[in-house]
């Protein structure tokens, strides 16, 4: 990021310097004004005296503005592919100023051909780097060619087709042609994996020899430099080898398991996010028609297997296919239509028109999924909450009241919490937007050229992406750093801003005061104000949140445990601690999201540091490709619906048998079954004792456990299928956990699982909540808390959210010791935990957009306070929480009308209750948080007047 910075300043300086040799006298006005008086010093094309100074203030401006901006910087401190993808948009551009600064010197296109080859090597980070493509083509185009309007239309043109070459042809074809040459090889001659994948790119080579030497025995420049630039960019692009050589090492963590031609496409082809209409398609309330792509291969034993058939979607066959289709998701995972409607303003269950199309493009893809986060860098933030849409979270601001209250209503009354306590409420009052936009007209009015070639690469980077990525509803997380590539560019005319305000300030003072004065004050103004209000949510120094977490689920396992985890968030952390920090090498990470793929399952069987390997009963062959991606329910004769049957007997006879569980389908392709949805799941107590999952001592243990499959469900997934393998044949030698069980009721064990620190333990006990014993002696002996002690660490709302869930099972745990009589050792604990997370941005008071989930989780821990009788917690996170809820409520209230508290909720109550055929989504979502606001507060207000009165009830001790 660094590097970044030091590039983008040398940029801004060039088209600094170029602007400033160029001026001449034009119409006076504050962004096109006369040309300065005094003589500009120029020596070999170098400035001197007070220009050489305006040059330089422009580019430290406008360098440390970007420095400072929201998104760069988070993903400056961020361990993410994005910070060296900045690097190399900012290394390519650099490159091609500096061929164009040279491009009259011999030799001098040797500059674009290591372009070309730091683009190969971008292609291993990141794909956004290929839209520097077009700006590139642009700059060869105005520096070599006469300019007219129809030479720049047909220049464009040809950058397009360059970059869909690059990435359509080079990238992806290249590799689908070398493995459909290596299967072809394999599966035809018998020759051994990478036989074709070699011999492809062996006549590729020789393809582009043979051209190179035509071209050069014809004097086709143009054509020879077109082969250099591509064979550069394939020596970059080749750094992908050092996938499939990691890979066929098999280490402990391998993703995808590219270790094959196959697999490559499908990584490259980035097969695993699916397709998306972006010219032509349908509305979300039609589904597009199925289409079959051919056969899958995947990887055998000796040649590559047909698993199954590769299947697309034609999104023209759709009845509703249209043009320029946005509204087009019809699977509604993440509430989608609901974002539809919104912001496409589609009222009730009519159709979409193309008018909702085109109100959701600039609306939701272009307004809040872009240039919010856009003012968000250059503008003011309003808080670190996720928003959704509604005025109170996730907005951006501009810090100057009357604009705030204009677009987002009454700001004043927002909670303390997620406003001047937030760290991530930020306040730039539009300077850096102002002093970017002067830049920017001063460069149209200066330099078209210039403007064009910065305007197209802040263009495609910005609103190309928008188009490009046609995002459908809620995103699990804000996606603002896919734009910093746009952000970026911006950065160069906050830098070139401060000359039209020098330049018109001249008129009224001496050249060097004018110059002077404005480069300090746009200095403190811009960069300096951004880095001041941007400083604290964006250090993470001392923050030790994410690799302490991931030591406690770690730590919440008994030895040689399975931990099936959840989600990025939970996993990367465990990866960390035990492949970097060497934590609990034991226990064995099984990533619920991946279990579902053959490579995933095949990593299983393998012994990865201390963790021996696991039987899943099916063997490789059985589970390669889609085979058994999903299996369906088929009730059998052999088998009586309203009975039990042991898991292990089912997998091993049925299941697992093909002759009993596959069948042919009509397009070639194989189904298979499974007969029974209720298993049962024998107990061996002895191992259970000797692997920790139970103690010697414990009580009602189970003999069986009776399990029963989703009954809505008619079918079970590969990674279900693998999960029940796992408990059938491990006859509990080893203690299976859950990082969560918001997945346990679909396999019908959550009744089983007993919570063990953070994590939910599979026991042969029904009904029991919590080991409290290990429980307890986790949270006060071995949990690290993040370092949750230092009161200036700012937690985002992703850290808090699972910090918060600490809080949640201290409190929990602390209830259920209290309903047992421990109250001494309650006591502890909850004075312990509190003392443990003492930071100012992880208060108990802390409104939130997730169902006040924050204030409900402390609402809880506060409950075992009053019940422990710890007068000090009590008035402590009482205080804080009455305020939050109180600072809430009131600020519902300022956004409907002016009455009682009463009424209020009433009239909230009743239309909750009766839910109006007119109640938007946005409408029902303040009502929801409103109503939780209130019910929290008032459960508050009972818990207090009950402790009072048992205080009053305790007999008095002299």
């Amino acid at each position: 990021s660094s590097f970044t910075i030091l590039f983008l300043f040398w940029s801004i300086t060039y088209f600094a310097k170029r602007l400033v040799l160029k001026i001449s006298s034009v119409k006076s006005s504050p962004l096109n004004v006369p040309a300065m008086k005094e003589t500009i010093k120029v020596k070999d094309n170098l400035i001197t005296g007070t220009n050489l100074i305006i040059v330089m203030g422009a580019g430290v401006i406008g360098s440390l503005a970007f420095t400072f901006s929201d998104s760069f910087w988070y993903s400056a401190v961020e361990g993410e592919v994005y910070a060296m993808s900045s690097l190399l948009v900012a290394l390519l551009f650099w490159l091609m100023l500096k061929w164009e600064s040279r491009s009259e010197q011999l030799n001098a296109d040797k500059w674009i051909v290591v372009i070309f080859y730091m683009l190969g090597l971008s292609i291993g980070i990141h794909l956004l780097n290929l839209l520097c493509i077009p700006s590139i083509i642009m700059i060869y185009y105005f520096k070599k060619y006469p300019v007219t309007k129809k030479g720049v239309i047909v220049a464009f043109i040809v950058a397009m087709g360059i970059l869909q070459f690059v990435q359509i042809f080079l990238i992806q074809y290249t590799i689908k042609l070398s493995s459909g040459f290596d299967i072809f090889f394999v599966n035809t001659f018998g020759l051994p994996f990478f036989s074709g994948f070699i011999t492809f790119f062996i006549l590729f080579i020789l393809a582009l020899v043979f051209l190179f030497r035509c071209a050069k025995r014809k004097g086709y420049y143009i054509l020879k430099l077109s082969v250099l630039c591509v064979s550069a960019l394939m020596i970059g692009y080749s750094v992908y080898f050092e996938t499939l050589i990691r890979s066929n090492a098999d280490p402990s963590i391998d993703m995808y398991n590219v270790d094959n031609p196959i697999t490559l496409e499908g990584y490259l082809s980035r097969e695993q996010y699916g397709e998306t209409p972006l010219f032509y398609g349908p509305d979300y309330t039609d589904e597009p028609e199925r289409i079959e792509k051919g056969d899958e291969y995947s990887k055998g034993a000796k040649e590559y297997e047909i698993t199954g058939k590769k299947y697309g979607q034609d999104w023209s066959k759709a009845t509703s296919a249209h043009l320029f289709p946005r509204m087009f998701n019809s699977s509604n995972e993440r509430a989608e239509r609901a974002t539809y409607k919104r912001f496409g303003g589609v009222e009730g269950d009519e159709a979409p028109t193309m008018y909702n199309n085109i109100r959701y493009f600039l609306t939701y893809q272009c307004g809040w999924m872009y240039l919010r986060y856009f003012m968000w860098n250059f503008s003011g933030k309003q808080n670190d909450l996720q928003g959704f849409g509604n005025s109170r979270d996730g907005n951006a601001i501009t810090g100057i009241s009357f604009l705030d209250n204009y677009f987002l209503g009454n700001q004043k009354n927002l909670p303390d919490s997620i406003k001047k306590d937030n760290g991530a409420y930020n306040r730039m009052f539009m300077l850096p937007l102002i002093l970017g936009i002067f830049g920017l007209i001063f460069q149209y009015n200066r330099n078209k050229r210039d403007f064009f070639v910065v305007g197209l690469l802040f263009v495609i980077t910005g609103f190309g992406i928008v188009f490009y990525l046609n995002q459908a509803g809620l995103t699990p997380r804000e996606r603002d750093y896919i734009y910093v590539g746009s952000y970026y560019v911006f950065a160069f005319w906050i830098g070139l801003g401060i000359l039209p305000i020098i330049f018109w300030l001249k008129k009224f003072l001496s050249p060097k005061i004018a110059v002077w004065a404005v480069i300090i004050i746009c200095f403190f103004a811009v960069p300096v104000l951004m880095a001041q209000q941007e400083w604290d949510d964006h250090d993470r120094g001392s923050k030790k949140l994410p690799l302490e977490l991931a030591h406690n689920y770690l730590e919440s396992c008994p030895p040689n445990a399975i931990l099936n985890s959840y989600g990025d968030n939970d996993t990367y952390p465990l990866w960390f601690a035990q492949e970097v920090e060497g934590i609990r090498p034991d226990v064995r990470v099984v990533v619920n999201s991946l279990i579902s793929t053959d490579w995933y399952t095949n990593e299983l069987r393998y012994k990865i540091n201390q963790s021996a390997p696991f039987d899943l009963i099916f063997t490789k062959d059985q589970f390669l490709g889609t085979r058994r991606q999903f299996i369906h329910y088929n009730e059998n004769a052999g088998y009586d619906k309203n009975k039990f049957y042991n898991l292990d007997t089912v997998i091993r006879n049925f299941m697992a048998n093909d002759e009993l569980s596959a069948s042919q389908l009509q397009d070639g392709g194989t189904a298979y079954t499974f007969p029974t949805k209720k298993f049962i799941l024998p107990v061996n107590r002895e191992n259970a004792i000797q692997s920790g999952v139970i103690s010697a001592d414990e009580p009602f243990v189970l003999s069986n456990l009776n399990i029963e499959y989703s009954a809505g469900s008619t079918y079970m997934s590969k990674g279900d299928l693998a999960l029940y393998a796992i408990m059938a044949s491990n006859q509990w030698k080893r203690p299976i956990c859950f990082t969560s069980r918001q997945e346990l009721d679909k396999l019908g064990i959550t009744k089983y699982t007993r919570q063990r620190g953070l994590t939910y333990v599979l026991v042969p006990l029904e009904g029991q909540e919590f080991d409290i014993t290990n429980s307890y002696n986790l949270f006060m002996n071995k949990f690290w808390y993040g370092n949750g002690k230092n009161k200036n660490i700012y937690y985002d709302e992703e850290n808090r959210r699972h910090l918060v869930n600490m809080r949640l099972t201290a409190g929990q745990l602390a209830n259920e010791m209290l309903n047992r009589g421990l109250k001494d050792s309650a006591l502890k604990l909850l004075r312990y935990f509190d003392s443990q997370t003492e930071s100012k941005y992880f208060p108990y008071g802390l409104a939130s957009n997730r169902g006040n989930q924050h204030d409900y989780i402390s609402y809880l821990f506060l409950e075992a306070c009053y019940k422990a009788g710890d007068d000090i917690l009590i008035k402590k996170i009482g205080k804080s929480l009455n305020k939050d809820l109180e600072q809430q409520f009131k600020y519902y209230k300022s956004l409907g009308a002016n009455e009682t508290d009463d009424s209020f909720i009433q009239k909230l109550q009743l239309a909750y209750q009766n839910k109006p055929a007119d109640l938007s989504d946005k409408q029902l979502e303040f009502i929801q948080d409103a109503l939780s606001t209130h019910q929290i507060m008032e459960r508050i207000k009972q818990m207090e007047a009950e402790y009072q009165a048992s205080l009053k009830l305790q007999p008095k001790v002299k």
